[in-house]
């Protein structure tokens, strides 16, 4: 171990609930302005398609869901690379940071590799999961293209956790803004054929969306290289740090599966959606993205959460660590409030948004997606604490055990509930939402009750010692 990484770095002076609210709110509205822009790639993607035919935002929806699924699995490499960036800059350990990052890269790299084929031949698995074939075969045609984002999706992944550990929010902000924007013009020119463009629809926005990860790797990596010279992430990039690696690797892998369960619930739902037909598929995508937009500001706090409970640990400053968790938890719980009374509120506007006036199925997608959205507000809540619980274990480095939480939440207890609800009682789509609020439920009390489990014995240790 080097000087710098066994020097214990001094205690900052105790925070209070104001000063922990400023600190996550400085760190957090950044980090959740980035994952906000980030999913309106997709949004804009649902959005377009959804006014260009009914058949291209089924095939879409499909896709997306698909594609989500295995870049998230491969992305617990890059969620791995935030707590361990955090606790070591807490220590000001700078080769520990560029050791993770690299072999977060590489790990990233290999990931995608291995999952290209399941991209390229997703038309046979759609049928054979019981997609009708015209959706089955335009989604399969989006991700011939789009797939090939794995890889740049990727980087940019590993890339912004490796900043956003180092607290530097705002260049995830304007990396994920700047790709945003260039994804929603792209989509205008060639979705619609505008400009003089050819009209491509589905695979204009195929084309656009692995136009914008590209885009996005390549400012991510500047921003890196630029900003952060002294940590020198593509020296001697090619040389394995076979230590490192096992190490990443075994952080996360368990993020990896966790991520997986927990999308592929909504991933199910999708398949079970589209069992009903085209029109309970798109309603449910609307839906869908309209409460996964929501998502991403708890997403946002979740990383401040790992962020700040890493600083904590590398500092051993347990009194920071709990009243930090406190403060975040009731911030996710306000924002869950907020964001369920607008789809109570105001349900018919936000579904119309997706919807074009002359579409001749515009009732029948509407009304459904009413309902749906009365039932993603009830699990606004949930939704918020179980992703908030996430984050704060993962600052403990403690992945193993929610892995298993989650699994045992969204597969022993979502899934199921949605299929015997939706399709076997007869509930239809919102009996299979409800599926998806026993599930969220379930894995967001559990977990949340795993971290104060960890926490409380380690804070009266530390307090025992103290006096």
């Amino acid at each position: 171990m080097s000087e710098v990484s066994a020097r214990k770095p001094p205690n900052p002076p105790t925070m209070g609930v104001g000063g922990h609210l400023r600190a996550l709110t400085l760190l957090g509205l950044p980090l959740m302005g980035g994952h906000l822009a980030q999913y309106a790639i997709g949004l804009t993607d649902t959005a377009m398609l959804g006014w260009y035919s009914v058949e291209a935002l089924a095939a879409v929806t499909l896709a997306s869901s698909y594609f989500i699924v295995l870049l998230l699995f491969g992305a617990g490499f890059a969620f791995a690379v935030m707590p361990m960036v955090a606790e070591a800059a807490a220590r000001e350990d700078e080769r520990r940071i560029r050791r993770a990052t690299r072999m977060s890269l590489w790990l990233s790299a290999l990931y995608g590799v291995l999952v290209m084929p399941l991209l390229w031949f997703s038309e046979p698995i759609f049928v054979a999961l019981g997609q009708e074939a015209g959706v089955a075969a335009d989604a399969g045609v989006y991700l011939r293209v789009a797939g090939w984002g794995i890889f740049p999706g990727l980087l940019v992944m590993v890339l912004k956790s490796y900043l956003g550990g180092l607290e530097r929010a705002q260049a995830v902000l304007w990396i994920t803004v700047l790709a945003a924007g260039a994804n929603a013009f792209v989509n205008y020119l060639l979705i619609f054929g505008n400009f003089g463009f050819p009209e491509l629809g589905l695979m204009g926005a195929a084309i656009a969306s692995l136009l914008t990860q590209a885009l996005s790797a390549a400012v991510a990596l500047a921003v890196c290289l630029r900003r952060l010279p002294e940590h020198a992430l593509m020296q001697n990039l090619h040389l394995p740090d076979w230590e490192m690696m096992g190490e990443v690797f075994r952080l996360g892998v368990p993020i990896g599966f966790t991520t997986l369960t927990e999308v592929s619930l909504f991933t199910a739902s999708a398949l079970m959606m589209g069992w009903l037909g085209a029109e309970a598929l798109a309603a449910h995508g609307i839906a869908i993205s309209l409460s996964g937009l929501c998502f991403m500001l708890h997403l946002g706090l979740s990383n401040a959460a790992t962020i700040r409970v890493g600083n904590a640990v590398g500092r051993k400053d347990m009194d920071h660590l709990r009243r930090g968790s406190v403060v975040v938890t009731w911030l996710s719980l306000g924002l869950a409030c907020s964001t369920a009374a607008l789809f109570v509120l105001m349900p018919e506007t936000l579904v119309g948004l997706f919807l074009s006036e002359d579409e001749p199925q515009r009732e029948a997608i509407l009304t459904m997606g009413v309902q749906l959205l009365a039932i993603a507000a009830l699990f606004q809540l949930a939704d918020g604490m179980q992703v908030i619980a996430l984050g704060l274990l993962r600052g403990l480095l403690d992945t193993g055990i929610p892995m298993l939480i989650a699994g045992f939440g969204y597969w022993v207890v979502g899934i199921p509930v949605a299929y015997g609800l939706g399709l076997m009682a007869g509930f239809g789509g919102q009996g299979i939402w409800m599926g998806l609020v026993f599930g969220l439920t379930t894995a967001g009390a559990l977990l949340m009750w795993r971290f104060w489990k960890l926490v409380l014995p380690r804070e009266a240790a530390k307090a025992a010692e103290a006096g």
